[in-house]
């Protein structure tokens, strides 16, 4: 069952940011070790290329500087936050949360900061608590800002020989300020739903507290992220399209009102066919998966954040954002944009 959560009347993003580190990693990179082309990978992907993290950069360093961008779209400063929820499944340690280090960077001492991780589904997880947290007005009476994050840093946890993921992923953060907006724009409302029956799909079996680390765990590469493509795939074959009739039935938007639909950015040639059986026949859907691959929780902010920052969101548009990911979980919001 789908947990639908209308949102607080005149909540919206006031800003979106988002970050690509340097290193530009094409398909040609994956040849030797995986044994595909670059042809083939973007055949089956629509994947050209992906960004690296460089080595001195963790999940945290990309999340600052998405953040950094997003306060100032928004036109805030830090001191202006009261929540960091920060989406990751690449966390800088298994502790403490990464939203400390953000935090700690940003200078947003007043802010309470933590992570959830939904994997690819993570940033909507996090907008669905951004937004009920910065729903409720602070105890001196005045509005509470909420700083939402998915920042991944996959490069360091592929195994570069692995054709069905390693192709696929790349680096990434996107950050959205939520906060109060006139009473027509804003949040709609989001939706939530996890399905751990398939649990095993996708994850990273060692380094947690049921298998942790070990020579043993290393030699065999289970500290590398795996992933049963097809079953996957299925999933989203089955769940999306359910997922976006859900949210649209749940808060009363005809399909022919959605004006842009903003996906998870995992495959982009699978996204392509699915689109078609969403029922939606008005909007634009942006998929710019092709310049930087799958960045797990950043995609959602970080398709966002371009479709912005290229001026394509007109004031009153309605967006719909969908997550799906590890667990399985798949996340909706829907919001009508402002200015």
């Amino acid at each position: 069952m789908t947990v639908h959560t209308p949102a607080a009347g005149g909540l919206g993003i006031l800003g979106t940011g988002s970050y690509l580190p340097e290193r530009v990693v094409p398909n040609e990179a994956f040849g030797p070790l995986a044994g595909v082309s670059a042809e083939w990978i973007e055949r089956k992907t629509g994947i050209r290329q992906r960004h690296y993290a460089a080595d001195h950069e963790a999940a945290s360093d990309l999340a600052v500087e998405a953040a950094v961008r997003a306060l100032d779209s928004a036109g805030a400063e830090a001191a202006d936050l009261a929540w960091i929820i920060v989406a990751t499944s690449t966390p800088d340690h298994p502790q403490p949360a990464t939203a400390a280090f953000v935090q700690h960077r940003l200078g947003a001492h007043g802010a309470a900061a933590f992570d959830v991780n939904a994997v690819c589904a993570g940033f909507l997880a996090a907008l669905h608590t951004g937004a009920a947290l910065a729903a409720a007005p602070g105890l001196d009476g005045r509005p509470r800002l909420a700083l939402v994050i998915g920042t991944e840093v996959y490069s360091r946890i592929l195994d570069l020989g692995d054709r069905r993921t390693a192709p696929l992923f790349g680096d990434g953060a996107g950050a959205a300020v939520v906060g109060p907006v006139r009473a027509d724009r804003g949040l709609i409302g989001t939706g939530l739903r996890t399905d751990g029956r398939l649990h095993e799909l996708i994850g990273v079996t060692a380094g947690g507290s049921r298998v942790p680390a070990s020579e043993k765990t290393v030699a065999r590469g289970d500290h590398f992220f795996r992933m049963r493509g097809r079953d996957v795939r299925e999933y989203v074959e089955r769940e999306l399209p359910a997922a976006v009739a859900g949210a649209l039935d749940a808060f009363g938007v005809r399909t022919e009102e959605v004006d842009h639909f903003v996906p998870h950015q995992a495959n982009g040639a699978m996204l392509r066919e699915v689109v078609g059986s969403l029922g939606l026949p008005a909007a634009r859907c942006h998929l710019p998966v092709e310049l930087h691959g799958n960045t797990g929780s950043a995609s959602v902010p970080l398709a966002l954040d371009a479709a912005h920052r290229a001026g394509e969101l007109a004031d009153g548009d309605v967006v719909l954002l969908a997550g799906f990911g590890g667990g399985m979980t798949m996340g909706t919001c829907l919001l009508r944009w402002g200015t």
